[in-house]
C-alpha cells in the first residue's frame, strides 16, 4: 500500500560528457549534504549543518577482467528526484513508515551508474550495472573515512570458525574505543556506531543485500575510518563445525560475486542521529529494502513461542521423563495453550543424522501436531541450514501438509554470496508453502524481512542463550543493542528467564540457566527488543511458579502500531513505549548501574489512564528476582519517576481508564 506520493524529476542530458565534477544532494530539511567528487576516482563525503562528518572516501567496483567501475568515470546523464511517500509495515514496530528523501541517479559511460539518496536521518548510495551478460565482481571498494579519531562501538569477529575468518555466528559484544586503536587486520560486522561531536552518532550499515556478499569492515590503517571487506565466493565446502551441523568453506574463489548483468547492488548506508534516542526508532533498513514480494500475507501470524532448548527440556512435577519426546512437547503445548502463546518450538534433536525426513523414535510428530491443533497452538521445527537445503521443496511440502507452521533454521554462519542467495531462496520457497522462517546463526538482517515478511525473525545477536556459559557484561550489552543491532531489524534474543541473578550471584548453568540482571529487566525486554516471533526461553515449571509475570509477558504483542523512544543512552539505559490498539506497553532497562529516570507520558495524549506496572523490588540488589507489581493512575501530561536497580528494569501495560 502506498499513498501521499510525490515525485519531482529533473533529467540532465550532457551533450558533451564530463569526467571531472562535483555533484551534491541535500536532505529534505537541508541539513545533510552528500557530495560526490568525480575525478580520477569517485569519492563521496558527507556534511551535517556544514560540518564534515565523512571525509572524501573512494568507492568503486573491480570486475573480473580488471575493469574498475568508478575510475576515470564519465557522466552521461543525471536525474534528480524528490520523493515523499508512506508504505505500510504490518509486522513491524509501527504500522507505516514515511519514506522522504532526495535522490540523484547518475549514469556513467560503460553501462553502470550510481544511485544516491539523502534523508533527514542519513544517506545511502548503491552501484547499478546495465549489461547484457553476467558480471564477475572481483572486489568492491567501500570507504568510510572520518576527519578525526572518533570513538566507536565495534562488534569484532572473534570466532574464526574452521580457520575461515568469514565464517561467523555474528555474535559479539561491542568494543568501545578510538578508531585508531583498532588493529587494522581485525574484521568486524555491521552496524558499527561512531560517536561524533555534540552527542551526534553515525552508524555504518548496509541494506537490500540480495545475491551478493555482506559487508564486513576493517579499519583503514592510515587515517581514521573503515573500509568494506567481502567474503570471496565459496568453491569448496564440507560438513564440519559444531556436531557436524555446519557446511563449512574449505576454499574460496578470487572474486566476491557473479551477478546478473542488469541489477542494483546493495546499499551502503549511514544513519545520523542527533541524540541516542533517535537511533532506537530508526527505519533506514525498511526504507532501503525492496518491497514485499508476497501477494498474500494474511497467513503470516506473529506471536510468542514456548521454547525448549535454553531450559534444557527441564520440567518437573510430571509423571514422565522430560526430554526430546512426545510427552514433553505435548506438555509444552498444554502450557502454551493455557497461557495464550501461539507456538511451541521443537529445537535440535527431533530428527536423525542431518536427514529431516527421519524423525527420532522418541518423537511421534503426528501425535504432537494433532495435539497442538486441538489446542490451537502452532509448531515450529528447528533445522540446520545444511539439512534444510538438501531437499528444500520436499521438506517444506511434507511438513506444511502435516500442519507445521514454520522452521527455525540454524548454523548458516556465513554471509558470502551463496549464503545470502540461499536465504532469499528459503524465504521464497517457504512462502509458497505458508511457512514462517526464523533465521538463527545468521548475519544481521538487511531488509529481507520487508521483502519476504514470512522471515519473521533473525538472530545475528549474542542472545540470552550465551548466558548458559558466559560471564560477560550482559546488562550493558542489553542496553547497547537497541541503539546499534536493532538498527538492522528484529532480533531473536530469546528472553524470559525466571531465575535472575545480580552480578555477585550469577554463574553459568546448562540445566538451570539464569540471567544477569533483575526479573523486571527480563520483562522489559519483551517491549524493548523487536521480535515479531518472540520466545519464552524458560521452562513451563518456572513460568507456572511465576504466573503473575507469565501473564504479563503473554499480554505483550510482538508487533505494534506506533513506537516512541522515551529515554536512553548507548550502553547505559533505554526506555521505549510501543502501542497496539488503544494500549501502550513501556519497557525500561539499565546496565549494572542503578539509576533514577523520569518518563514523559505526554505520548498518551488526552484522557486518563491506568498502568499495570512491574518494577524492581526494594531488595532487588540482593535478590534479582524481587519485584513489585502495582496499578497506578496516569493523568494527561504526567511524568512517571522510575527507579532501576543495578541490571534493573521497569515494564508497564497502560490502557484508558474507565473512571
Amino acid at each position: 500500500m502506498r499513498f501521499n506520493f510525490l515525485v519531482l524529476v529533473c533529467v540532465i542530458n550532457l551533450f558533451s560528457t564530463v569526467s571531472a565534477q562535483s555533484l551534491n544532494v541535500r536532505s529534505p530539511d537541508g541539513k545533510i549534504n552528500f557530495q560526490l567528487d568525480n575525478g580520477f576516482d569517485l569519492r563521496w563525503s558527507l556534511t551535517d549543518e556544514g560540518a564534515i562528518i565523512i571525509s572524501p572516501s573512494a568507492i568503486s567496483l573491480t570486475l573480473g577482467d580488471n575493469e574498475i567501475l568508478g575510475k576515470n568515470a564519465v557522466v552521461e546523464t543525471i536525474k534528480k528526484n524528490s520523493v515523499n511517500t508512506t508504505f505500510s509495515t504490518p509486522f513491524y514496530k509501527k504500522q507505516s513508515v514515511v519514506d522522504h528523501y532526495n535522490e540523484l541517479i547518475i549514469n556513467f559511460k560503460g553501462f553502470y551508474g550510481l544511485i544516491v539518496r539523502v534523508y533527514n536521518d542519513g544517506a545511502a548510495y548503491r552501484f547499478f550495472i546495465d549489461r547484457r551478460q553476467n558480471v564477475l565482481i572481483a572486489d568492491e571498494q567501500a570507504n568510510f573515512a572520518f576527519p578525526e579519531d572518533h570513538d566507536a562501538y565495534i562488534p569484532f569477529v572473534r570466532d574464526n570458525r574452521n580457520n575461515d575468518i568469514y565464517m561467523s555466528a555474528f555474535e559479539a559484544l561491542y568494543h568501545f574505543g578510538k578508531i585508531s586503536a583498532t588493529a587494522k587486520n581485525t574484521l568486524a560486522f555491521t552496524p558499527v556506531l561512531v560517536s561524533l561531536k555534540k552527542e551526534k552518532k553515525l552508524a555504518i550499515m548496509e541494506a537490500d543485500l540480495e545475491d551478493y556478499p555482506g559487508m564486513f569492515v576493517r579499519t583503514n590503517g592510515a587515517g581514521y575510518g573503515f573500509h568494506g571487506d567481502f567474503a570471496r565466493y565459496p568453491t569448496s565446502e564440507k560438513i564440519g563445525g559444531f556436531n557436524n551441523l555446519n557446511y563449512v568453506v574449505s576454499k574460496r574463489a578470487t572474486y566476491i560475486a557473479n551477478v546478473k548483468g542488469q541489477r542494483n547492488l546493495p546499499w551502503r548506508a549511514v544513519v545520523l542521529s542527533r541524540n541516542d534516542k533517535d537511533l532506537a526508532n530508526n527505519d533506514m533498513v525498511q526504507k532501503l529494502a525492496s518491497g514485499c514480494r508476497l501477494h498474500d500475507i494474511s497467513w503470516i501470524k506473529p506471536g510468542k513461542a514456548a521454547w525448549d532448548w535454553w531450559n534444557n527440556w527441564n520440567i518437573s512435577k510430571v509423571d514422565f521423563k522430560s526430554g526430546i519426546n512426545t510427552q514433553t512437547y505435548n506438555y509444552y503445548a498444554d502450557f502454551a495453550a493455557a497461557n495464550k502463546l501461539q507456538y511451541i518450538i521443537l529445537d535440535e534433536g527431533w530428527y536423525e543424522h542431518q536427514d529431516l525426513m527421519k524423525v527420532v523414535k522418541e518423537i511421534d510428530l503426528q501425535n504432537i501436531l494433532s495435539h497442538t491443533a486441538k489446542k490451537k497452538v502452532g509448531v515450529i521445527l528447528w533445522a540446520s541450514w545444511y539439512a534444510i537445503t538438501q531437499n528444500i521443496d520436499s521438506v517444506f511440502s511434507h511438513y506444511s501438509k502435516m500442519g507445521v507452521k514454520g522452521f527455525k533454521i540454524d548454523f548458516l554462519d556465513r554471509d558470502d554470496q551463496k549464503m545470502v542467495s540461499s536465504c532469499y531462496k528459503i524465504a521464497q520457497i517457504a512462502a509458497r508453502y505458508h511457512l514462517l522462517i526464523d533465521l538463527h546463526g545468521v548475519y544481521q538482517p538487511t531488509g529481507l524481512q520487508r521483502t519476504y515478511p514470512n522471515v519473521i525473525n533473525f538472530e545475528g545477536v549474542k542472545g540470552m542463550e550465551n548466558e548458559k556459559w558466559t560471564t560477560d557484561d550482559v546488562p550493558r550489552y542489553d542496553v547497547t543493542l537497541p541503539f546499534i543491532r536493532m538498527l538492522a531489524g528484529p532480533m531473536d534474543y530469546t528472553p524470559g528467564a525466571m531465575r535472575n541473578a545480580n552480578k555477585a550471584d550469577f554463574r553459568p548453568s546448562n540445566s538451570n540457566p539464569m540471567s544477569q540482571g533483575t526479573r523486571c529487566h527480563q520483562l522489559a525486554m519483551y517491549v524493548v527488543f523487536e521480535a515479531p516471533l518472540s520466545m519464552l526461553a524458560d521452562n513451563p515449571t518456572a513460568y507456572m511458579k511465576e504466573q503473575e509475570c507469565t501473564d504479563f509477558i503473554a499480554s505483550i504483542p510482538t508487533t505494534f502500531n506506533e513506537t516512541v523512544v522515551l529515554d536512553g543512552k548507548v550502553g547505559e539505559h533505554v526506555a521505549i513505549a510501543r502501542k497496539r490498539g488503544n494500549t501502550w506497553y513501556v519497557g525500561a532497562m539499565s546496565n549494572w548501574q542503578n539509576r533514577d529516570i523520569t518518563l514523559d507520558m505526554s505520548f498518551l495524549g488526552t484522557g486518563n489512564y491506568k498502568a499495570e506496572v512491574f518494577k524492581d523490588g526494594i531488595n532487588a540488589d540482593k535478590d534479582a528476582t524481587d519485584y513489585k507489581k502495582e496499578v497506578i493512575n496516569i493523568a494527561p501530561g504526567r511524568q512517571v519517576k522510575v527507579s532501576l536497580a543495578a541490571g534493573g528494569g521497569w515494564a508497564a501495560r497502560i490502557y484508558p481508564s474507565k473512571n
